[in-house]
């Protein structure tokens, strides 16, 4: 029961609207653990396995893996940043597409008229059809063709908030903690960069559809340019391909 010693797992349960099931399960992959145990050996959840059940739900609400959800929590991430950049994000594409949707009134209005629309509307009409993405876009163009590039947008979309977090969020951060581990002198076959080594080829089949050669564009478009990339200017790309060679070494190592 609840308690100043903490919760149960069964009251928990109930109060939550969380299965017991579940939360057991949560327990055996390392999502939300008991913190504490009682003197008769009974394990119970504190006021902190709380606010992190909280946090779960939140992020799950939002459509994100078990997997993507532990690793939110395990770098600290406020899932309140989540919501507040997918908004940011949502709030972008809406200008975008209403400065689309200005361009292509004004041109349907000079299509009416006897002498029809003048060049600088057409080119300005061209431009925002074609949508100049940001500069991440431009570089992974340069190491993947129009259809490679369009599959990555389909998947990425189709995945809602869940593809605008695993993309701006979780992936930039997975590269940030490898290359912390590699300047403090972590092994590449240390479990903690393999962790983050197996997590980078999940995202990439997950948005290349498990196609080799789009997950290779993306490697190489990284390579290029991490800031652009990962939307972080300190993610320098002079010390990249040293990050790079450590991430290969860490895939190379044996498991």
């Amino acid at each position: 029961m609840a308690g100043s010693e903490g919760w149960k797992v069964g009251p928990l349960a109930e109060a939550s609207g969380v299965t017991v099931r579940t939360l057991h399960h949560w327990d055996e992959i390392g999502l939300l653990t008991p913190s504490r145990r009682t003197a008769s050996g009974h394990r119970e959840y504190t006021e902190a396995d709380l606010v992190r059940l909280y946090q779960v739900l939140a992020l799950r609400s939002l459509g994100l893996s078990l997997q993507t959800i532990a690793t939110c929590l395990d770098v600290g991430v406020d899932p309140a940043r989540v919501v507040r950049d997918h908004l940011r994000g949502v709030e972008a594409s809406l200008a975008a597409l209403d400065a689309v949707r200005q361009r292509l009134v004004r041109l349907g209005d000079e299509l009416t008229t006897s002498g029809g629309p003048a060049p600088t509307t057409l080119l300005d009409a061209l431009r925002a059809i074609g949508g100049a993405g940001p500069d991440g876009e431009h570089v992974l163009r340069r190491h993947l063709d129009a259809e490679q590039v369009r599959q990555l947008g389909a998947r990425a979309a189709a995945m809602g908030p869940a593809g605008h977090y695993l993309l701006e969020i979780e992936w930039p951060e997975l590269y940030r903690r490898a290359d912390r581990l590699r300047r403090t002198g972590v092994s590449p076959g240390d479990e903690r960069v393999q962790r983050l080594v197996r997590r980078m080829d999940e995202l990439s089949a997950i948005f290349s559809g498990d196609r080799a050669d789009i997950s290779a564009g993306v490697r190489d478009a990284w390579r290029e340019d991490p800031a652009a990339l990962s939307g972080d200017p300190a993610a320098a790309s002079d010390r990249w391909p040293e990050l790079a060679e450590f991430l290969d070494h860490a895939r190379d190592s044996p498991t």
